[in-house]
């Protein structure tokens, strides 16, 4: 089992930024993939970015490509989202997930999941 609690949500006018963290416990965290996913009201669960177990591979979906970032730290158990020039269109609550054997586009297939953490963008 791996327990997954994130931190760092708030309300920030567009253009400002914010830094979620994911903290993992249990099983070896450097043993899965990290994926940061995010739901609207009202609308599907959407991917927003990958991150290999070393931290060498990251992928981005287009719509948050150049804006945002993911980083991991094995010796913290830690993996962040850096989100920069926030746009109202981000408003979501986002998703950190650990995926065993590498990562994902698919939300339905990672195996633990965040509580989830609300990033409110004002316009």
């Amino acid at each position: 089992q791996v327990q997954l609690v994130e931190s760092g949500g708030g309300l920030v006018q567009a253009g400002g930024s914010l830094r979620l963290s994911c903290v993992a416990s249990g099983r070896t965290f450097s043993g899965y993939g990290m994926g940061w996913f995010r739901q609207a009201p009202g609308k599907e669960r959407e991917f927003v970015g990958t991150i290999s177990w070393s931290g060498a591979r990251t992928n981005y979906a287009d719509s948050v490509k150049g804006r945002f970032t993911i980083a991991r730290d094995n010796a913290k158990n830690t993996v962040y989202l850096q989100m920069n020039s926030l746009e109202p269109e981000d408003t979501a609550v986002y998703y950190c997930a650990a995926k065993a054997y590498g990562t994902s586009l698919q939300w339905d297939e990672y195996d633990y999941w965040g509580q989830g953490s609300q990033v409110t963008v004002s316009s």
